[in-house]
């Protein structure tokens, strides 16, 4: 992860939440009144989200002592203690809520993937991600997919072509976008071809797509197409995949399988921050 760009990104956060001043905690707690959070797990999971501890408190206050107690990948129990942050009061109570939703987030998104991977073992079938992030946090949404275990997908419309339908239908075939595309970039950049039939599975081929998508294809759809398929282009499966139907798209025999879902409808992973306040003499 770009520290240098997360730093930026939780100034921005804090902004957002803090902005003039935060109210509660200043009108409540001197500058010199201390205390702790302990971070614990109320659920069973995998834990994400080191960094954002650890950078997301300094970034606040350079003067908060930080222990982590848990990596990036752990696996979690309910009752687990996290990271331990001590320091002024403002500052903890200032930094919590920020901090928690984008933890709480990340765990969310590494706990999924990590379901997902588990029920691909046995198969060569292996787990990515899609562009469907929140945007602004796309950096730590697909940080959190490999931290359970899956991979990622592209980064971005900046780092691989995937010419998908409206491009075909725009561009006038398959045949014609891929010649286009790769008349215009260089040798380092992959093509991924979306399709949905078995004609224009064969017309991808033919135009030297790198990667061909199975489109909302059923895993027998996939499983008959595939010996088309020459060895050196890449297959994935994408679009209405669940975790209920995840096994057997991998049993198919298809490379990789994309799941929007790991960001895009994922369920906040259950942390508390609980809060202990130090006398000062």
């Amino acid at each position: 992860m770009n520290n240098i760009k997360l730093q930026e990104m939780l100034k921005q956060f804090f902004n957002e939440d803090i902005g003039d001043g935060d109210l509660s905690s200043e009108t409540i707690f001197s500058p010199k009144d201390q205390g702790s959070f302990t971070f614990y797990a109320k659920e069973k999971g995998v834990f994400c989200g080191a960094e954002v501890i650890q950078t997301g408190f300094k970034v606040l206050d350079p003067t908060l002592q930080i222990t982590l107690l848990k990596e990036d990948g752990d696996e979690l129990q309910k009752g687990d203690r996290i990271a331990v942050i001590e320091g002024s009061m403002r500052s903890l109570l200032s930094g919590e809520r920020v901090i928690l939703n984008l933890i709480q987030r990340m765990s969310g998104i590494a706990t999924n993937a990590r379901k997902a991977v588990e029920l691909t073992k046995g198969t060569n079938a292996k787990i990515c991600d899609t562009r469907k992030t929140v945007p602004g946090l796309r950096m730590l949404d697909k940080y959190a997919v490999r931290t359970g275990g899956a991979y990622n997908h592209r980064s971005g419309l900046y780092d691989c072509i995937m010419l998908k339908d409206n491009h075909i239908a725009l561009a006038g075939s398959i045949t014609k976008a891929v010649q286009l595309a790769k008349s215009r970039i260089g040798h380092t950049v992959k093509i991924e071809v979306e399709i949905e039939t078995k004609e224009q599975l064969l017309e991808a081929i033919e135009a030297g797509a790198d990667i061909i998508m199975f489109d909302n294809r059923t895993p027998e759809e996939i499983k008959a197409w595939l010996p088309l398929v020459p060895r050196h282009i890449s297959t994935e499966a994408s679009g209405g995949i669940t975790l209920d139907n995840l096994r057997s798209y991998a049993e198919s025999g298809v490379e990789w399988i994309s799941l929007g879902s790991l960001t895009h409808s994922v369920k906040a992973f259950d942390i508390s921050a609980l809060v202990k306040r130090k006398d000062v003499e």
